[in-house]
């Protein structure tokens, strides 16, 4: 089974190296390149591809003038195969079917950050297919490129869970729930140990084994990238925002409306992927129309999700803007943000194809209804709930309920 796996591996490399032209006049050289590929994309700590090609410059003459006249002294392929089947620590991960993670003690992708993305899946599907042209109750169209979509999202939801557990658990200049401080202080070893390897899980590249994979299959594009970065940006940015909030500190309108723009970024992650995966061409005007859309839903969401986002130290607009703003002024602001966004969301929906534009519509109002909504985009109407002026006592009165 494990050859079949090396195989597969090296047909995929070699498939991806004759579609950009790369193909030796024999056999051997082929195989060579396809197995020096698969070895490159291969995740090895901190290390991008830019700086492996560096240290092959730096170091591959001297290894073939010196360490290479001594090959009695490497291990031979054959008893290395034997021992990485005995030891498990010495097995290499598939990077088309595994991530390799610095974070040991936590599964890649887990059922609960798989269960999470299965909405969005859901809501994606339903909702950006018909900008591809696709209808989504095909099955044909909704299977073929599920796989990679759902790997994707599922990966990019076991980042936002352990930034989630940074912002509820760390104390090391993180926000920390008042009430639970004493709870804190009794957390075993262990837990701050894992407190400190979520944090350290973000100064790496925590989408590297991920971009890999994409790149592995020949779908990494420049756009891709910067969205992956959007992300990186949004966590940083709500870690820092929740824990001005929680230690009463000044927080910026220019954070606070980067993060809300910044954190749909898995739907763009997940739309550019999908034009990948067709060989399409993007279409600017779809993914520009799609952005504010996005922006307006969020907005949307965190109003729905006022009351638990307060309990839960989450980011949410309005509980910024109550920080930025006070209590009485905040509606006002935020509403007028929102109409302009809307001004600009009702001049893109003019410029879609008629079609498109009534069918994008209808979308809307049936995902409003299914979660409950009384506003969001296509609707005209907007609720505000009333503003929590002191966060930590309502806290306090929910937990004591």
């Amino acid at each position: 089974m494990e050859e079949l796996r090396r195989l597969e591996r090296a047909q995929a490399a070699l498939e991806l190296m004759h579609r950009h032209g790369v193909s030796p006049p024999d056999p051997d050289s082929d195989r060579f390149l396809a197995d020096l590929l698969l070895l490159l994309i291969q995740p090895c700590g901190e290390l991008d591809m830019d700086r492996k090609c560096n240290l092959i410059n730096e170091y591959l003459p001297k290894i073939l003038r010196t360490l290479i006249k001594e090959p009695s002294y490497l291990p031979d392929p054959n008893e290395q195969m034997k021992l990485e089947n005995k030891d498990s620590r010495y097995v290499n991960k598939k990077t088309d079917c595994a991530l390799q993670t610095e974070f040991h003690n936590v599964a890649v992708i887990g059922l609960n950050a798989m269960e999470r993305a299965n909405s969005t899946l859901e809501d994606f599907c339903r909702s950006y297919f018909m900008f591809h042209e696709m209808d989504v109750s095909r099955p044909e169209s909704l299977f073929k490129y599920l796989p990679m979509l759902s790997f994707t999202e599922s990966y990019i939801y076991q980042l936002d869970n352990l930034n989630e557990r940074i912002v509820q658990l760390s104390d090391g200049g993180l926000p920390v729930l008042k009430a639970q401080s004493e709870i804190l202080s009794t957390i075993q070893e262990r837990d701050r140990d894992l407190s400190s390897e979520l944090v350290n899980t973000f100064k790496g590249d925590p989408f590297g084994p991920l971009k890999s994979l994409l790149e592995f299959r020949g779908l990494l594009n420049d756009r891709i990238n910067e969205e992956f970065k959007s992300g990186e940006e949004f966590w940083a940015l709500e870690r820092k925002l929740c824990s001005a909030l929680m230690h009463e500190e000044a927080v910026s309108v220019e954070d606070v409306t980067r993060a809300i723009h910044l954190k749909s970024f898995d739907y763009r992650v997940l739309n550019l992927l999908l034009y990948e995966l067709r060989g399409e061409k993007v279409n600017d005007l779809h993914m520009e129309f799609l952005s504010i859309s996005e922006y307006l839903v969020e907005i949307s969401d965190d109003l729905f999700d006022y009351e638990d986002d307060v309990l839960e130290n989450s980011f949410n607009i309005l509980r910024m803007f109550v920080k930025i703003y006070g209590a009485s002024t905040a509606p006002a602001m935020l509403a007028k943000s929102i109409t302009e966004a809307e001004e600009k969301y009702d001049r893109l929906l003019k410029a879609l194809e008629p079609q498109l534009s009534a069918e994008y519509q209808k979308r809307c109002e049936e995902a409003t209804a299914e979660g409950g909504r009384t506003g969001g985009p296509s609707l005209g109407t907007w609720s505000i709930p009333p503003v929590i002026v002191d966060e930590e006592s309502y806290r306090s009165n929910m937990r004591n309920c």
